[in-house]
């Protein structure tokens, strides 16, 4: 699949496209829905898919000091559009260019620029500068330059709620895996390279893979059962530690998988790691035989849970 980004010029075998219009950050069932009509558009008309997402996120770009709120990189929105049947991946670059870009200026880069023929966007999308287009807006100015306008109603859960990112990202600070996992329709996971740490994990018997969370939302902080896919491929179980681990000073955050009956230098590679149940809070032992003795009950715990779940697709 190609990922393209808005400054770039469209190839000729993307032009004509059905776009599905949206940030998409986490890729849940209702992000799903809007793609899914864009696909079945493009399949009926015998046209490409082009799935348009915005890095940094527009939330970042107004508010860049608020805590950190991705559920996906890039890297993964990718692999997950690409698995819904796109073609490509359009990124738009929010910067102040494009905040200042009217509603009317904004589709006109879609449609002259991009080529597009047809957009699907979700019911409540608002787009242009201070918000000022809806799909009110998008559909009077499909009619004026001729392009299809398609906009899906919400998605609701099976309580008959709205699935959305708010709600996923609300369920992940609490530690409810479940909610999450059910609205993603796949676990939460955070993807980053492998970084040399302090070797305690080492030390104590238990060698940890250390990741930094970067700009991903941060979780309840605890002890997770985990699956990590590696990146050659293969899929390893394992518990990890999300936090700041009180046990050790100074105060450092990390996502510190132990990946079981696996051995191997994964320093510098990238891993993903997916949050299949919390098990407990972080907390402080009274020493390092209480800390070791409390790890092999959680990898037993985790051993336990991840028995009793599907293995990653």
């Amino acid at each position: 699949m190609d990922r393209l980004f808005s400054d770039e010029k469209m190839p000729p075998h993307l032009r004509g496209g059905i776009v599905a219009l949206g940030n998409f950050d986490g890729f849940h069932l209702g992000h799903q829905a809007v793609v899914g009509h864009a696909v079945e558009k493009a399949a009926e008309d015998g046209r490409p898919v082009v799935i348009a997402t915005f890095d940094p996120h527009p939330a970042r770009f107004f508010r860049p000091d608020a805590p950190p709120f991705r559920l996906t990189s890039l890297d993964q929105r990718e692999r997950l559009f690409a698995a819904a049947g796109a073609d490509a991946m359009l990124v738009f670059r929010f910067d102040e260019a494009l905040a200042a870009t009217g509603a009317e200026d904004f589709v006109r880069l879609l449609v002259e620029r991009m080529g597009a023929v047809g957009v699907v966007t979700g019911a409540d999308f608002t787009f242009g500068k201070a918000r000022g287009g809806s799909v009110t807006t998008l559909s009077e100015l499909g009619t004026a330059m001729g392009f299809t306008v398609r906009a899906v109603d919400p998605v609701m859960d099976d309580e008959g709620l709205v699935v959305s990112s708010s709600r996923i990202r609300t369920a992940l600070q609490g530690g409810d895996c479940a909610t999450a996992t059910r609205l993603l329709t796949r676990p939460f996971a955070v993807e980053g390279a492998v970084m040399h740490g302090d070797k305690v994990g080492r030390e104590l018997g238990y060698p940890t893979a250390n990741v930094d969370m970067g700009e991903y939302l941060r979780p309840a902080y605890g002890v997770y059962a985990v699956r990590g896919r590696l990146a050659d491929g293969r899929v390893v179980d394992g518990a990890a530690n999300l936090g700041i681990r009180p046990q050790f000073e100074p105060p450092k955050e990390l996502l510190e998988p132990y990946f079981f009956d696996f051995s191997g230098d994964l320093y510098g590679q990238l891993v993903e790691v997916h949050l299949i149940e919390r098990i407990r809070g972080e907390a402080k032992f009274a020493g390092l035989d209480a800390l070791k003795a409390q790890i092999a009950r959680d990898c037993e715990t985790a051993r336990h849970i991840l028995a009793e779940h599907a293995r990653l697709a």
